[in-house]
């Protein structure tokens, strides 16, 4: 049966965050509070939990969630080839509403769906958020809603879409950012932003060289069975990522959320 648990003051929310730690370390769902929309949560390494988190948006693995991190040096653990560009992004831009699309460590354990080799990356600015992945590692984290709906702004909204499908909801109020985060694709030659969201491109480009979602990319030759975009399969298409969120979705050719 699903619970309900407040985590609105940080001086009481220790059982509710130890009933989502046991929640996500038996392979249950938990939905979490971000600071862009709520998000639906699993435990990145358990295939079983991607899988109940994906049948619960009802979305097929062609879909994959991003994975929201708790601090800014997981981010080697989990990717590779990390242009210096990407980094000074996620030094500015981290905790908060930006994601980036990387190539995944080649060694992990995981099994997201069809990501192609790459993941999308976020830390979210929430405390509640962070206050459970410090105890829970990186979680795949998607928008908490069905698919096709809007992502929940608070519990009650994601508790109506989801049900008894979550073991355990985390309700912290409503989302105060109510936007998605702006993802970033890392994986090409340059920067591109493939969602506008919460970070401005101007705020991007004060920081590194970013092409625009509208601006010419260069022409990549297509590998026989593969496609020339390699973050095709790093956020869904109506990921409002919590990338996820994480939380307006990104085009499928480019979410936690």
């Amino acid at each position: 049966m699903s619970s309900v648990h407040d985590v609105s003051d940080p001086n009481t929310w220790g059982p509710s965050i130890d009933e989502a730690v046991n929640t996500v370390s038996r392979g249950g769902l938990v939905v979490l509070p971000t600071d862009t929309v709520y998000g639906i949560g699993a435990d990145a390494f358990d295939a079983d939990a991607v899988a109940a988190l994906l049948a619960a948006k009802g979305r097929g693995r062609q879909m994959p969630p991003p994975v929201l991190v708790p601090d800014v040096r997981t981010l080697d653990g989990l990717a590779t080839e990390v242009p210096d560009d990407a980094r000074r992004l996620v030094e500015a831009f981290w905790p908060g509403g930006f994601t980036i699309i990387l190539r995944a460590q080649p060694s992990l354990q995981w099994d997201l769906g069809e990501t192609r080799g790459t993941v999308a990356l976020r830390m979210p600015d929430h405390p509640a958020a962070l206050a459970l992945l410090r105890r829970t590692g990186p979680l795949a984290v998607s928008s908490a809603n069905r698919t096709g709906s809007p992502a929940a702004l608070d519990a009650a909204d994601a508790v109506d879409q989801l049900g008894g499908a979550v073991d355990t909801y985390l309700d912290g109020g409503t989302a105060p950012g109510g936007v998605a985060s702006t993802i970033v694709d890392a994986t090409g030659p340059e920067l591109r932003v493939v969602r506008t969201g919460a970070v401005p491109l101007e705020a991007l480009r004060d920081v590194a060289p970013v092409l625009g979602p509208d601006d010419a990319t260069p022409e990549t030759p297509e590998t026989p069975g593969e496609t020339a975009d390699p973050a095709q399969a790093a956020v869904p298409a109506e990921d409002t990522d919590a990338a996820t969120d994480a939380t307006s979705d990104v085009p499928q050719g480019g979410a936690a959320g």
